[in-house]
């Protein structure tokens, strides 16, 4: 299975962090975001790694190259406009699937957590098309996303909503139809929902999404 981390975002709530440095490559704890994630895919098992980019993107590649320091094996699939996130996984799709490779894992760029990437496995359902790793709602996000339902389904609504980590494991049917435009995977998600094609898992470790200036510093405060 292979994996792609999703870094062609702009980072505008990052600025001026993100003026002259791609969002994935700021550092907490003396690393970029995105190294954290190659090491624990890496660690997972993973060694074919996808990872679009589209603002600064030449810098991402210069600095983390072919993959080879991280025993890793990576691919960029380049946007010159980011392409939000569903479209961006659909340009990557011939990078990510195969014959007989249908699935594949999703991780966004800006997060950092200690969830063990090889608790992902396939879901045994064959109707599904999507695994989703939920969290707590943290403080900035008190609404949550998705409902997680006690046979393990997931809705678009329900009383007690939790948050979507941006980890996922993905099926290539859940994209049918579309094309590099798709937009946000949201709406993708909740229509798949709607069918009870999508599963989740509740994450209680750590878990934080890098959004903003100050919880890059508070990371980096905790990894130091």
């Amino acid at each position: 299975m292979k994996a792609m981390i999703l870094a062609a975002g702009k980072g505008e709530r990052m600025r001026p962090l993100t003026l002259h440095t791609p969002k994935p490559l700021l550092e907490a704890g003396g690393k970029p975001l995105i190294v954290y994630h190659l090491e624990a895919l890496q660690a997972a098992g993973y060694r074919d790694i996808v990872i679009n980019h589209a603002w600064l993107g030449a810098q991402i590649e210069q600095r983390l190259g072919r993959g080879d320091r991280f025993g890793v094996r990576i691919r960029y699939s380049p946007e010159t406009e980011p392409l939000e996130t569903a479209g961006g996984i659909v340009r990557a799709l011939p990078l990510l699937t195969g014959p007989g490779n249908d699935w594949f894992v999703v991780i966004n760029g800006d997060i950092w957590t200690d969830f063990p990437l090889s608790h992902l496995q396939r879901p045994e359902d064959p109707d599904c098309t999507a695994l989703l790793v939920l969290t707590d709602n943290p403080a900035h996000h008190r609404e949550g996303d998705f409902a997680l339902a006690p046979d393990g389904t997931l809705a678009p609504d329900g009383r007690r909503k939790l948050t979507f980590t941006g980890i996922s494991l993905l099926h290539r049917r859940l994209f049918d139809g579309l094309d590099d435009r798709a937009g946000r995977l949201g709406p993708v998600l909740r229509k798949a929902m709607t069918a009870g094609q999508v599963r989740g898992v509740h994450y209680q470790g750590q878990w934080m999404d890098i959004g903003t200036p100050e919880r890059l510093a508070a990371l980096d405060r905790k990894l130091d």
